[in-house]
């Protein structure tokens, strides 16, 4: 077979194989096996044995575990508790408030924890039952929260940043430093957005359940509590600007920085929040093994089946079928972005990530783009896929937490914060330097 109907016979099967439920380290690895044994032989096992371990064998891998501690750390501890309290106390009188502070929370819980699902998990078990007892819409509470929960990945310090600055051999301290601005930038759209919704549904902030809340407890130790909470989540924070100022200064390399981090997150849920049982500490380790455990696999798996395209000439003949499109480079950028979306709806961040951004790199070069602008552009298109069917990770994360919430209610809330991301990613595209100014005014 040429190199193309092959590549679309390995694709069909890579999704049939993830369509019936396969795990995706094992549909890759699976699809890779066969694909080499079918091309080069019994004798390609050895190369796969030796592929696969050499790529989780990199020292710059060490980060990604550190990181996933640093934000199970985080998570597992009451810190989006206390965050979520201090946020409410300064955006509480904006119209829709309260959804407005989720939004803040989510996009602080980002950079503490580093992830998605964890930022949505940890800000909407307290946000959703609130926001619906103050009487906002079951659409807006379960959509605010899902897209907040996507800044986890764009946010730094960001596991997947961490993953694209490895497979693309690019610097890991400014393509953290390049995701700050957009990644506020679209927590301002959705707050826009939560605002001008809450207007339109007419129904938030209920005044019964104000009036309830007053009499339980006065307006003073309402703000006395939530300053304390501020005062709590502050040395987390400190944590972060610690670990981005080690990167950005060249004091420390990203696994160093990453350990340091994830030793201090620890050492602060331990001794603030007092979990000195051996129960929560279990589930922090556990938790973080078993993301980490995920992830690598992924990326061994991905890397195997990136070597089994390449030696079918796979991977070269769709880049230079690509590359030879005689198209404006913006149109090829439209391209290149529609080919993520659709990606970013079947697979998770990580494997998109170590799929094609090798394959990609070249191509955007070649068309004059700047590879950390690129990455700003792919994550976000990710995170579209993080709110979206037929995976939507966070929908099915929302439904988990407000079950009585049809997922279709949660699917039409989210798909305006979609739409702001679509709107962020046309902006990027015409002023690029919203997301390059900050590294180059830092870095150089």
């Amino acid at each position: 077979m040429d190199p193309i109907t092959l590549g679309i016979v390995v694709a069909v099967g890579l999704i049939v194989l993830m369509a019936i439920g396969t795990p995706i380290a094992f549909a890759l690895g699976g699809v890779s096996l066969l694909a080499l044994l079918y091309d080069r032989g019994p004798s390609e096992l050895t190369y796969f044995g030796e592929t696969f371990f050499d790529r989780i064998a990199e020292f710059g891998f060490v980060a990604i575990p550190m990181f996933i501690l640093m934000g199970a750390a985080v998570a597992s501890s009451p810190t989006g508790r206390d965050l979520y309290r201090s946020l409410d106390l300064w955006m509480g009188r904006l119209p829709g408030g309260l959804a407005v502070s989720n939004i803040g929370a989510c996009s602080i819980f980002a950079a503490l924890s580093g992830s998605s699902p964890a930022t949505c998990a940890a800000i909407g078990k307290m946000g959703i039952p609130e926001m619906r007892v103050r009487g906002y819409p079951d659409g807006v509470a379960a959509g605010c929260i899902a897209a907040g929960g996507t800044l986890g990945i764009l946010i730094p310090p960001s596991v997947t940043m961490i993953i694209y600055g490895i497979s693309t051999e690019t610097s890991i301290g400014r393509l953290f430093i390049a995701g700050v601005v957009p990644g506020f930038m679209l927590a301002g759209l959705f707050m826009v957005w939560t605002m001008i919704a809450c207007k339109m549904a007419g129904g938030y902030n209920n005044p019964m359940a104000a009036s309830a809340e007053k009499l339980t407890q006065t307006v003073k130790e309402n703000v006395d509590a939530n300053l304390k909470a501020l005062v709590r989540v502050l040395p987390f924070l400190a944590v972060v600007a610690g670990i981005l100022f080690a990167l950005y200064g060249g004091v420390a390399t990203p696994s160093e920085a990453a350990g340091v981090g994830a030793f201090l997150c620890l050492a602060l849920a331990v001794i603030i929040y007092r979990m000195w049982q051996v129960g929560p500490i279990k589930l922090i380790m556990r938790d973080s093994l078993r993301e980490s455990v995920m992830i690598m696999l992924v990326i061994a798996t991905a890397e195997v089946f990136a070597y089994a395209l390449s030696s079918m000439f796979i991977t070269q003949t769709v880049a230079e079928a690509i590359a030879n499109l005689e198209v404006n480079r913006w149109v090829l950028m439209g391209i290149i972005n529609l080919f993520l979306l659709v990606a970013g709806f079947f697979l998770p961040p990580v494997a998109v990530i170590v799929m094609t951004a090798p394959i990609l790199l070249p191509i955007i070069l070649a068309a004059d783009f700047d590879p950390y602008w690129f990455a700003v552009i792919l994550t976000i298109n990710l995170e579209i896929g993080l709110i979206t069917p037929p995976v939507g990770l966070n929908l099915f994360i929302i439904k988990g937490i407000a079950p009585d919430i049809s997922l279709r209610d949660i699917l039409l809330g989210s798909l305006p914060y979609a739409l702001c991301m679509v709107l962020g990613i046309l902006l990027l595209c015409l002023f690029p330097g919203i997301a390059l100014w900050l590294p180059n005014l830092i870095m150089g």
